[in-house]
């Protein structure tokens, strides 16, 4: 009887292995915020096995000439070339269809009105489709994009859990030894897009541009494989970052992170001007074709990140979300007085 039992174990788990494939759920295990359901993340097969090879200990080892990491480089900026041809258009709908995309979600719905893929991977939101959270409330935070996210209370919190490279910091991440201890001991979100997301970001607050930078640099793979690895990716990647001063947040810091396949990360010309002001919600640049990455850090003692988000967090769990929905609530002194 435990032989019959343990057969047919055997038998569901590689039927349940076999579906996941052909569904492409071999990515990450996620919980989808709407519902609560844990779901994996649709990731080629091909893609997850060739992460699997390159962020090993064995590879990090061998590749003390970086080689692996020029290669990458090279790769991603000659698929970024190509997805700006318009030969590249006879792809959107198989991508579509693949990755199951919602386009009654976004403008033009018709995947037939995208003259290139890099138009397509662009691609707007459908005004109303994703509402921002208490919209006038200037002390709620909110998501920054349709994405992945994990946050922790404190960033050395999250080199235990989530980024393990050997030397990030948000100092070596904006490359400013004045701006990086204002924000060395605070909470800070993480935000992994993949490419069949919505790459456009919001800002997750209202307030002033305080400060601009754009760093050139890698285009390494943001896949928590990659991110758990010992190389340091977010602070190697090409990179884009604003400060916004706000008054129910101190300065928070946003930065834009490209990845593989990234051609551009790109901070609206608007927004690159100190002095500016910018809304909770409002769109505050765009990646160009690829997976990607965006940090948000605050200042110590200055949000409470939303409980559901801090819980998944603490157990090494993203939480699948969309741009507009709830991030967090300012806290602190000043807070507290003016209510």
């Amino acid at each position: 009887m435990f032989i019959i039992t343990f057969l047919h174990w055997v038998a569901d788990y590689l039927l349940s292995l076999a579906k996941m494939v052909q569904n492409r759920e071999v990515g990450w295990i996620t919980i989808e915020r709407k519902t609560g359901r844990h779901i994996r993340e649709q990731q080629p097969l091909w893609k997850k096995l060739k992460l699997l090879l390159l962020f090993n200990p064995l590879t990090e080892w061998l590749d003390t000439t970086h080689l692996m990491r020029l290669y990458l480089h090279h790769t991603a900026v000659e698929e970024g070339k190509e997805e700006a041809t318009p030969a590249s258009r006879n792809r959107i709908k198989a991508f579509v269809d693949f990755y199951h995309i919602n386009m009654n979600d976004f403008t033009p719905s018709d995947t037939e009105a995208y003259a290139t893929f890099e138009d397509f991977f662009v691609r707007a939101h459908k005004p109303g489709s994703r509402p921002i959270y208490r919209k006038d409330d200037p002390t709620a935070a909110v998501v920054v994009a349709d994405s992945r996210v994990v946050a922790y209370e404190a960033v050395a919190e999250s080199k235990k859990i989530w980024i393990k490279g050997n030397d990030f910091s948000i100092t070596n991440l904006v490359m400013d030894k004045n701006l990086g201890p204002k924000f060395a001991d605070g909470p800070v979100a993480s935000f992994r897009l993949s490419p069949q997301d919505y790459h456009r970001y919001h800002s997750p607050v209202s307030g002033t541009i305080k400060q601009f930078r754009s760093m050139p640099g890698d285009y390494y793979e943001v896949d928590p494989i990659a991110l758990q690895s010992q190389v340091d990716i977010l602070t190697r990647n090409a990179r884009d970052y604003v400060v916004i001063e706000t008054k129910e947040f101190g300065e928070v810091l946003f930065v834009a992170i490209g990845a593989s396949q990234v051609g551009t990360v790109r901070i609206h010309p608007q927004y690159q001007q100190p002095g500016n002001q910018i809304h909770k919600g409002d769109e505050l640049g765009i990646f160009q074709f690829g997976g990607s990455s965006i940090i948000v850090a605050f200042q110590k003692g200055r949000i409470q990140f939303d409980e559901d988000i801090l819980k998944a967090s603490k157990n090494a769990i993203a939480v699948d979300v969309e741009v507009g929905m709830s991030l967090g609530r300012a806290v602190g002194e000043k807070i507290h007085d003016e209510l």
